[in-house]
């Protein structure tokens, strides 16, 4: 079989780690850098093994709804979650834009102290995906680094605010 597609994000962040840690996992720190230009809202974060985050991004009177169910949470060091878009009653669900989008992305985010800053490596890997999400995903990983780098920007920006 070969290599499934794997979409790599890193970048190191001149924080400590346990900081940059809460920013991924405290509600009212993530949903100031998850989803740039646009209106995060965060319905629920339990973030333990088996616990969801669901997630709405608001924009010109549209939501878009994203489920994701943590399996694996080793702080401050790793979060694994099942990622998927989701429907208004927060249910897996295809892309409205995007037909093909794989239905479940593997997503792993680790946090590694390097010297009092962090470098944060995130993965997106297609979770039980056809041929088509496969390729969907595939076409489609060249234009990711543009909404995350936002993301990571406005991160950056919070974090030095933080420690300010």
């Amino acid at each position: 079989m070969s290599e499934l597609p794997t979409y790599v994000l890193e970048r190191e962040f001149d924080a400590p780690r346990e900081l940059v840690w809460r920013t991924w996992t405290e509600a009212e720190l993530l949903s100031h850098w998850y989803g740039p230009g646009v209106e995060t809202v965060i319905h629920k974060l339990d973030v333990t093994p088996g616990g969801v985050w669901l997630n709405e991004m608001k924009w010109g009177g549209n939501s878009n709804y994203e489920r994701m169910e943590y399996t694996e949470v080793d702080p401050p060091a790793r979060l694994v979650w099942l990622h998927s878009v989701a429907n208004a009653d927060w249910e897996a669900a295809e892309n409205p834009m995007m037909p093909d989008w794989p239905r479940v992305l593997l997503t792993t985010v680790t946090f590694t102290d390097n010297g009092g800053k962090t470098l944060l490596k995130l993965t997106w890997v297609p979770h039980n995906a056809s041929t088509a999400e496969l390729a969907c995903f595939e076409a489609a990983m060249a234009g990711m680094d543009k909404g995350w780098a936002s993301g990571m920007e406005l991160l950056a920006e919070m974090l030095a605010e933080l420690q300010s």
